[in-house]
């Protein structure tokens, strides 16, 4: 029984391209009625079609058509339909940010790499971190944090000198950008099913943003992140290459 696969591609010219090439090699079915979603594009477009199709059953199997691919296959033109039957499939859990503005207005969103925290003006940011409802850092000043997920950790929270967490781990990141005070504090280690909040501080003088894999909430005051159990997103891998092995990888680079 042939592998019914739906297309989808970013908006680069060599995405378009391969997809042409692709859907007419292989057939193209709408996304509800496809066993296999194959994603072409770069990490950010992998993200934007597994929080489209997060309703799906189909899980997505993404190659690399983009600029960084951490999350897609080597991209190429045969044996796809045997490549799908041999791949090995990773389940991520997202994590769910709760963002309240200024305003007093509430804004959700998932996040499957990270929920960050940014200064939005000159000043540096200034944020009290609580745990499980415990106040564990009263004041941190800093260009921002971040929570990451196992996933995400070799993304923004990695370039944030945050560590690199392996893909089965119950654990997420707290990590720092630039802390001013604590002097150099940057972050910690958390439990998967922790609960998150910051409380931005002197929030008219020091503005904030937040931003769930690159949706972004402005003049926030306070974040609630945890990790959303309920969803899961299934992605695709070739043997031997599939996201463990990517994260072990990147550390002996």
């Amino acid at each position: 029984m042939n592998t019914k696969i739906a297309f989808a591609a970013g908006r680069e010219v060599s995405a378009q391209a391969a997809c042409a090439t692709l859907m007419a090699r292989y057939g193209n079915v709408p996304e509800a009625e496809a066993d296999v979603i194959v994603a072409l594009g770069g990490d950010g477009f992998m993200l934007h079609t597994l929080h489209r199709t997060q309703d799906l059953p189909a899980p997505v199997y993404g190659m690399n058509r983009g600029t960084v691919g951490f999350l897609m296959n080597e991209y190429s033109e045969d044996d796809l339909s045997e490549r799908l039957k041999l791949a090995e499939e990773e389940v991520i859990n997202p994590l769910s940010m709760l963002a309240t503005r200024s305003d007093g207005s509430e804004h959700r969103a998932l996040a499957l790499n990270e929920v960050s925290l940014l200064r939005a003006g000159p000043q540096a940011a200034k944020l009290r971190i609580s745990v499980d409802g415990k106040v564990r850092l009263p004041e941190l000043v800093c260009d921002g944090a971040l929570v990451a997920t196992p996933a995400g950790s070799t993304a923004y929270n990695y370039s944030a000198h945050g560590p690199i967490l392996p893909i089965g781990a119950d654990v997420l990141a707290l990590t720092a950008m630039a802390a001013y005070r604590p002097r150099r504090w940057r972050g910690a280690l958390l439990p998967k099913t922790a609960m998150v909040r910051f409380d931005v501080l002197e929030a008219e003088k020091r503005p904030v943003m937040a931003d769930a894999d690159s949706r972004s909430v402005r003049d926030v005051i306070a974040v609630e992140i945890k990790s959303e159990p309920t969803i899961a997103h299934r992605i695709l891998f070739d043997p031997g290459h599939g996201l463990e092995e990517r994260l072990i990888s990147e550390q002996f680079v």
